[in-house]
């Protein structure tokens, strides 16, 4: 017995031994991480012969089937498991430098070299961008518990205190009130609010009250509109050369709305996306579409409208990834992405989700929401109802949308084999002279015996026949044109078809010759059976409404609209992106690598593509908009790249910071913007000192751990509406058309027309910066050198400049000047007898706390300089003034201190 234990334990030792020299002999090897590790050398090094554009030597380091793949050579490149054996690593070594890669550029690290090496070893194993995956519950760290407010900053204790580092201390209620009231509603709160938060003596409760009674304010939407204005590039104007006037302020005014009313952020992408699709969609649910009617549009004579309708389309696939789902996109128009799964196929299959809507780059802006006067509505109202209860629910809403949007009317533009006619200006309408011919093509004629039409002729005598298939071919309808000013809206009857044709009209006139005068302009057809419900009660007089309606003024917005069954576009890939050179046929998809999130069932339309971007499965749209938010409070997203979220863009700093707050903010928020917003700023992190140390300074200059409060200069619509409501001039009626603030003569040139900017008189100067008038081709000067977005394509980020012009604005544009002059009457009326209390009243009303000695002392001095300057020289002060009331040496002092007060660093900057 003994020496069978014996026995056993010698061999447990000589297996114990053998697993120590397996451990020496074969040392264990972290795994290599794809996404950490390998991806950033392929993308710095090997993309761009061996991606999405080139594939030299038949090698893609693209997609995972591709890198696998048999090259030219007819063998893979990589053989997991094998990088001895593996094409790819013998060409980073060989010393022959025609063969090593990467070509003609600085050989790979030893590093990077054993980072593929052992990745190869380890078998190849390929990975998913965390971005481009679901989000998910990410388990919320324990530290950080006594600093803590909520989640937010345990995510951000754990990387301080890797760092080494500590959280600064709470910033002082002064300062939290102006940051706060900055932020909710870009600028000075109400005297009453500001006063019942100072004194509050429970410091939390006053603080989360203040966040609440912000949150609630009207000014909320208005503030926060202007940063989905930039992804939405919302403009008063069309773009391109001549940038004609558009008339679209009304989705500016549901952006603010849709704000106040923390409308949930999947609604309000959807109703953005495909708020046509809607049964019996709402004027709110088609002025939301609007949303990718800002798309520029080119009135140029000579332009192509087909052209520029598939440009128009293509920003709109653009402006979806980089806007909604922080993903470049546009490179991949032209070949598949460099650097991301998207293939480039698909990048025209997601543009087929677009590529029928009823737009086509007609000057007239075409469809149009028409919203009636008061007593319009209600006669559409009516006969809606009647129409449900004697005809159809179908017919009645079919009739309710060809009045309410004119669709799905047929653009004479469209018209070809043209005969003594032409497209006035190839882009406005179709102008026909005596004699003349057109082809309406292939228009749906089944159960059709009525054609309205929208025309203009001041000439008698003329006559018009359409016929099927051929000019010359069977005519089924022939009337006399009615001659009058201005365009009108005529009905042409005749025998109900059948079948789908060509519909040829004609028109000739007796009384004239084969001249160049054109003698008809059209606009649109609109191809229907007549109106329906004959013999039923009321119809003569319902009638007789529709046609009331039809030709009712009305105020308008473009927005979106599908085109009809019978006259869907077929989408095609373009070749190297050229609209010109059509490949295959493609249908509307999604990329393959975000298909997982598409619901099961879902329509190939805008509202399937709505119900995909909202998916809570969609890995992208909830994480853009938590970063973007964060932004907006932070002035740096966890992503800085908020306009790339893919492998290319900035790596987040918390990135389990922002998938917790993306799975709150679908599952726990419900997509309410405001619950988010309200998460942020109650942290501790939000709430912190932006005060930065020497030991900050040199172990995190960029504030990327959030060891402190955020600080950043205002932005432009923050400054002027800052300094609007501290001068007690702000205007704060909402809504209605953009508004012309001063700017000097000479900033715009509107060759095309003489549309001139005119400065807006009396209260209307003083209008919230959100409702300036924004012309794309010269925006408003002041707002521009602060970093305002132009707004031709989607600006996902401001990038904040630096420069000597900003200096200028505030010192020296007129706007500022004027409401330092008001800030000067304020001061006077409000801030006490004596100069020095009106000094000090001016800073208070500004940061909320009293102004310190030295800062006090020093503006008493320069009062006192620029008082003795004016006094003996009086006649500077009327220029300075200007309608100042009081014109008197003391109060031009003061504007020069009000107008230094302005220029403080603490005041232009959010600390």
């Amino acid at each position: 017995m003994v020496v069978f234990h014996r026995k056993k334990l010698l061999i447990l030792l000589a297996v114990a031994v053998v697993l120590v020299l397996i451990v020496f002999a074969f040392p264990h090897e972290d795994p290599i991480d794809f996404n950490t590790q390998v991806k950033p050398i392929i993308n710095k090094k090997c993309i761009s012969c061996h991606g999405g554009v080139k594939q030299q030597g038949g090698f893609s380091l693209l997609f995972e089937e591709e890198a696998m793949a048999a090259t030219n050579s007819g063998k893979p490149a990589i053989i997991p498991g094998n990088p001895d054996g593996s094409e790819f690593v013998k060409r980073l070594l060989t010393k022959d430098v025609e063969e090593r890669m990467p070509y003609k550029h600085e050989p790979l690290s030893e590093e990077e070299i054993s980072v593929f090496k052992k990745w190869i070893k380890q078998g190849a194993k390929w990975g998913e961008h965390w971005a481009y995956l679901p989000v998910t519950e990410v388990e919320v760290p324990s530290k950080g518990e006594d600093w803590a407010h909520n989640e937010i900053d345990r995510f951000i204790y754990e990387k301080l205190d890797a760092a080494g580092l500590k959280p600064s201390k709470e910033a002082d209620r002064a300062t939290l009130l102006r940051r706060a009231s900055l932020d909710l509603i870009g600028m000075a709160p109400k005297s009453a609010l500001a006063d019942a938060y100072l004194r509050d003596p429970n410091a939390d409760k006053a603080y989360e009250k203040l966040i609440e009674d912000l949150l609630k304010s009207p000014a909320f939407g208005e503030k926060w509109a202007s940063m989905w204005l930039d992804v939405a590039r919302y403009a008063d104007t069309k773009g391109y050369e001549s940038d004609g006037a558009r008339n679209i302020w009304k989705y500016r005014d549901w952006v603010i709305r849709a704000f106040n009313e923390d409308k949930p952020y999947d609604r309000f992408i959807t109703e953005q996306i495909a708020g046509d699709f809607y049964v019996n969609p709402t004027d709110e649910q088609y002025i939301a579409t609007a949303f990718h009617r800002n798309s520029m549009t080119n009135d140029e004579g000579g332009t192509s409208n087909e052209e520029y309708r598939v440009a128009a389309v293509i920003d709109r696939v653009n402006t979806t990834w980089e806007g909604l789902l922080s993903t470049t996109f546009a490179c991949v128009q032209c070949h598949s992405h460099p650097y991301d799964p998207i293939k480039h196929d698909e990048y025209y299959k997601f543009m087929a989700y677009f590529n029928n809507s009823r737009d086509e780059d007609v000057p007239s802006e075409y469809p149009l929401l028409k919203q009636f006067a008061p007593d319009m509505e209600l006669k559409l109202k009516s006969l809606t109802k009647w129409l449900k209860e004697n005809v159809s629910e179908q017919k009645a809403a079919e009739i309710y949308k060809f009045l309410k949007t004119g669709q799905p009317t047929i653009n004479s533009t469209t018209t070809d084999s043209l005969r003594n006619a032409v497209i006035g200006n190839n882009n406005i309408a179709l102008y026909f002279r005596n004699h003349g011919v057109a082809r309406i093509a292939a228009v749906d004629l089944n159960r059709v015996d009525q054609m309205i039409y929208h025309f203009a002729s001041k000439v008698p005598g003329g006559h018009m026949q359409l016929h099927l298939d051929r000019p010359d071919g069977p005519v089924f309808a022939s009337w006399k044109v009615e001659a009058k000013e201005g365009y009108q809206i005529q009905a042409v009857d005749f025998p109900m078809q059948q079948g789908v044709h060509d519909v040829y009209i004609t028109y000739r006139n007796t009384s004239k010759g084969k001249g160049d005068e054109v003698l008809v302009f059209f606009d649109w057809f609109y191809f229907s059976d007549q109106f329906p419900g004959k013999g039923k009660v009321g119809y003569e007089e319902q009638k007789q409404t529709f046609w009331t309606l039809l030709q009712a003024p009305a105020s308008t917005t473009p927005i979106m609209v599908e085109n009809p069954t019978n006259r869907q576009r077929k989408t095609f890939v373009f070749e190297r992106g050229a609209w010109i050179s059509p490949g295959k046929e493609v249908n509307a998809d999604v990329p393959a690598a975000f298909k997982y999130a598409m619901p099961k069932g879902a329509p190939k339309n805008r509202m399937g593509l709505a119900m995909w971007l909202t998916d809570k499965r969609n890995p992208l749209l909830s994480r853009t908009m938590v970063n973007r938010v964060w932004e907006q409070l932070f002035g740096t997203g966890i992503v800085e790249t908020l306009e790339d979220m893919g492998t290319q863009g900035m790596d987040p700093t918390h990135r389990e910071l922002l998938d917790h707050l993306s799975w709150r903010f679908m599952h726990d928020y419900k997509w309410s913007v405001k619950r988010l917003v309200k998460e942020l700023m109650m942290s501790a992190t939000y709430r912190q000192d932006s005060r930065i140390t020497k030991e900050l300074r040199e172990k995190d200059l960029f504030n990327k751990l959030y060891a402190r409060g955020p600080r950043m200069r205002l932005s432009a619509e923050q400054l002027r509406d800052q300094f609007l409501s501290i001068s007690g001039v702000l205007r704060t009626e909402m809504y209605g058309k953009g508004v012309m603030p001063w700017q000097p003569e000479g900033i715009w040139n509107s060759p095309y027309n003489s549309a001139k900017w005119e400065n807006a008189k009396g209260e209307d100067r003083y209008r919230r910066a959100v409702y300036t008038y924004w012309k794309r081709s010269a925006p408003y000067p002041s707002m521009i050198t602060f970093d305002g977005a132009q707004r031709v394509v989607c600006n996902p980020r401001r990038i904040r400049t630096n420069t000597p012009l900003q200096a200028l604005v505030t010192l020296n544009d007129s706007v500022y000047i004027d409401l330092a002059r008001h800030f000067v009457d304020r001061m006077q009326r409000e801030g006490g007898e004596q100069v020095n209390d009106q000094i000090a009243k001016g800073y208070e009303w500004i940061m909320y706390k009293p102004i310190p000695a030295g800062k006090l002392g020093i503006l008493s001095k320069l009062y006192q300089t620029a008082f003795d300057e004016y006094k003996t020289h009086p006649d500077r002060i009327d220029s300075l003034l200007g309608e100042q009331v009081k014109k008197d040496a003391s109060s031009a002092a003061l504007l020069v201190v009000a107008n230094t007060l302005f220029n403080l660093d603490e005041v232009i900057t959010k600390n």
